[in-house]
């Protein structure tokens, strides 16, 4: 083995045999990372041909070593695609997901496009479902709602990142006085906690890297609809909406939540996989 396609069949062996899924995309990612090139590009295909730096090889095979032992992939690289947009991820922040589009594409369809735009995004974590909004929507104001530092630090970065103008408010959104820092808007979004319980004591290896309290929602899962809807239904406009990302299962709770709030035409959104993934609820 002298050249990087030797070392990166020998990577995606290791991965195999440690039963990490996708062995393709982590190993060139993995060794595009140690490498220094965007393992997409023509660059790191033409760098396959290349003889062995051992550093390389050196940083190469200790990111495969924490990917096998569960690390998540998109700790390892320090950043992740969403919508389009690249947003740096690491320890204390949620992992942006293909599902979490989901919410994005829903908010799109619904989003009124005659005028300004008022938009909220709570537990907003890396920022990607609100910095993915600005780009396709008319926002005149923009806030992220955050309560973690960890958190927060890898916002702010993404914020100069994608050149945003989102404004960041440092909040425990169970908490009536955080809402009522907010303007009032036209689109409340949220990704929250909501894993169970029972969830979390059956979690992927991989998943257990990511913060506790980005995921668990309580026993059931609902804890912070129930607050959200509370303390941020007098924060949305007359026919403006909330739109939620939910886990599988959960449409039915959540939409009565809303529901029982006063919220109408009330609907869930179906993702990629024909799983509900978001429901959205308008204020009257």
């Amino acid at each position: 083995m002298t050249d990087y396609a030797g070392l990166l069949k020998q990577g995606t062996a290791g991965l195999e045999k440690a039963g990490v899924e996708d062995i393709e995309l982590n190993a060139r990612e993995l060794l595009g990372k140690a490498l220094g090139i965007n393992c997409r590009s023509r660059d790191f295909d033409a760098a396959l041909n290349r003889q062995i730096d051992p550093q390389v090889q050196r940083e190469f095979e200790n990111l495969c070593k924490r990917r096998t032992e569960g690390e998540p992939l998109q700790y390892l690289v320090g950043e992740w695609e969403f919508y389009g947009l690249t947003f740096k991820v690491g320890e204390g922040v949620l992992i942006p997901r293909q599902d979490t589009e989901t919410v994005v594409d829903t908010v799109l369809k619904k989003a009124p496009k005659d005028r300004k735009l008022t938009v909220a995004d709570l537990c907003t974590g890396s920022g990607c479902i609100a910095m993915a909004l600005e780009k396709h929507l008319d926002c005149r104001q923009l806030i992220g709602v955050e309560l973690s530092d960890k958190a927060l630090g890898f916002l702010q970065h993404n914020i100069k990142l994608n050149d945003s103008k989102m404004q960041v408010l440092k909040g425990d959104i169970t908490l009536k006085q955080t809402a009522q820092q907010l303007p009032v808007c036209d689109v409340i979004t949220a990704n929250p906690p909501y894993l169970t319980r029972r969830d979390m004591e059956e979690l992927q290896k991989e998943v257990t890297f990511e913060p506790r309290s980005a995921l668990y929602g309580g026993d059931d899962g609902l804890d912070f609809y129930r607050h959200i809807v509370i303390n941020f239904k007098d924060r949305i406009k007359p026919g403006g909406f909330f739109a939620f990302e939910i886990g599988a299962g959960m449409e039915e709770d959540v939409m009565t939540i809303l529901v029982r709030h006063g919220f109408e035409n009330v609907r869930a959104s179906k993702d990629a996989c024909g799983i509900f993934r978001c429901v959205t609820g308008y204020k009257k």
